[in-house]
């Protein structure tokens, strides 16, 4: 099992930056794909960005592409999502959640999750 605890969110305005952090609990860290998704009022949760155990591998919505950056760091048992350029559509809650081994893009595939930050950006 792996906990998760997530910092980093906030209230910004728009095309300013932000960082969001999640740090894990566990010995076995790098066995774990981690994944940064988000969900807006009235829309499904959905994918921001996600990341294989060793960081080799990244996918990421097409709507943040260019502007998001999924990281981890395996010695500090912690993944990162950095936030440039933000657009007010990008306001939701954002998690990060962990699944065992192989990198994967639907967030049922997702077994731990951190309890969510509020990201807004105003206009």
């Amino acid at each position: 099992q792996v906990h998760l605890v997530e910092s980093g969110g906030g209230l910004v305005q728009a095309g300013d930056s932000l960082r969001l952090s999640c740090a894990a609990s566990g010995r076995t860290f790098s066995n774990y794909a981690m994944g940064w998704f988000r969900q807006g009022p009235g829309k499904e949760r959905e994918l921001v960005a996600a990341i294989s155990g060793n960081g080799v591998r990244t996918s990421y919505a097409d709507s943040v592409k260019g502007r998001f950056t999924i990281s981890r760091d395996n010695a500090k048992k912690s993944v990162h999502l950095q936030l440039s350029s933000l657009k007010p559509e990008a306001a939701a809650v954002y998690y990060c959640a962990a699944r065992l081994r192989g990198l994967a893009t639907n967030p049922k595939d997702y077994a731990y999750w951190s309890q969510g930050t509020q990201v807004t950006a105003t206009s």
